[in-house]
């Protein structure tokens, strides 16, 4: 068995592409409308599917927002360089939460950034 993806629904699906393409440089691997069940799903990773976990984003077209629960997490993503990830998440017009810079009680780098629609990305600084 291996992890195939995370799905999270999303409002705005456009805005949600650029935001995980435009700011945190994955690609779109795929997008699908299903007319009669009135929804779309677009895959986006850093890797083909058949390599790697991805995120299904599922936009039911009826429906704008979500409440994100107090059950959901964050997704992790690992980077060279936690600072300067931040940097141009900003300047690509993200929204950094928590500044790069060690955990509470202990040494990892990592910061914090929200999706459009306010889900948590969390930015682990990997050597």
């Amino acid at each position: 068995m291996r992890l195939l993806h995370t799905m999270l629904r999303v409002g705005d699906l456009d805005r949600s592409i650029a935001f995980y393409t435009d700011i945190l440089g994955m690609q779109l691997l795929r997008r699908q409308d299903y007319p009669e069940g009135r929804f779309t799903l677009a895959f986006v990773g850093y890797q083909p599917e058949t390599e790697g976990a991805v995120l299904e984003l599922t936009h039911n077209w009826d429906t704008t927002s979500y409440e994100l629960g107090n059950g959901y997490g964050h997704i992790a993503l690992g980077v060279p360089d936690a600072y300067a990830a931040c940097d141009a998440i900003r300047a690509a017009g993200g929204k950094v939460v928590r500044e790069a810079g060690p955990m509470k009680h202990g040494s990892t780098v990592i910061a914090f950034v929200d999706d459009p629609d306010g889900y948590k990305i969390e930015l682990i600084q990997r050597d």
